[in-house]
């Protein structure tokens, strides 16, 4: 993987992946590209699962279940892939989390 990707490049990819050998083994291209960034592996983890999970919000519900399932993670603002969010709730939690960080960064 190229140090200079775009997030789609990065993580469109995984979005197709449907066997956990595949899954594991992109996740660990991901996590050492990230720590190509000067973070430790444990850290480099974290932020993938994170990208990974908030990548696929932007999918189909069943999408969202498998990548929680093979790359054991969730997204950091609507929770677990388990309990469907409707566009406005979505919508409502994404102001409330940016609302949030804007204030946290005063």
């Amino acid at each position: 993987m190229k140090k200079s990707i775009t997030i789609g490049k990065k993580y469109r990819p995984a979005m197709e992946i449907t066997t956990q050998e595949k899954a594991d083994a992109y996740f660990d291209e991901c996590v050492r590209h990230t720590m190509r960034f000067g973070l430790s592996r444990e850290e480099a983890e974290e932020q993938e699962r994170i990208n990974i999970a908030y990548f696929a919000g932007y999918y189909d519900q069943e999408t969202r279940l498998r990548i929680e399932r093979l790359f054991r993670c969730c997204h950091p603002v609507f929770g677990s892939a388990t309990s469907e969010i409707t566009p406005e709730q979505a919508f409502a939690m994404g102001i409330s989390a940016g609302l949030e960080q804007r204030d946290g960064d005063e």
